[in-house]
């Protein structure tokens, strides 16, 4: 499942990334998405990134799991249908087991309608890991 629509910058430890929020979709009920959905969104902004940066080391994307996000804030309720958002990641940190921190917000119109922080897990063997060795 991809939300994200396509990529508008990524340079360093950043990435943009941009949603048009569907009218019909999986998400999509009484003219828009849930607020909620901000975190997916998110997290699939962070998952470019780090297909991204593993494309420039000449790697293949792999898998990455999101464990948590703290202060998820939104101001509004829903992301209504046509709207245009930018999603906006930042990685804070990066630990070498594979455990990483980013800043994470979501923008309309040059309004910031969303915040939070994830927490994400890329394994250096994600089958293994899945697999339920090397844990």
């Amino acid at each position: 499942m991809c939300l994200l629509d396509r990529l508008l910058a990524a340079e360093g430890e950043r990435l943009s990334a941009e949603v048009v929020v569907p009218a019909k979709g999986l998400f999509s009920h009484d003219g828009g998405v849930g607020a909620w959905v901000g975190i997916e969104y998110m997290a699939q902004a962070v998952a470019a990134w780090a297909g991204w940066q593993a494309r420039a080391r000449g790697q293949t994307p792999s898998i990455g799991l999101l464990l948590g996000t703290r202060r998820y804030r939104c101001s509004v309720p829903r992301f209504a249908a046509g709207q245009r958002l930018q999603v906006d990641i930042e990685r804070g940190y990066q630990a070498d087991n594979g455990l990483g921190q980013f800043e994470c917000r979501i923008h309309a119109d040059g309004v910031e309608l969303a915040s939070a922080q994830l927490t994400v897990f890329g394994p250096q063997d994600p089958i293994a890991f899945l697999n339920g060795e090397n844990v």
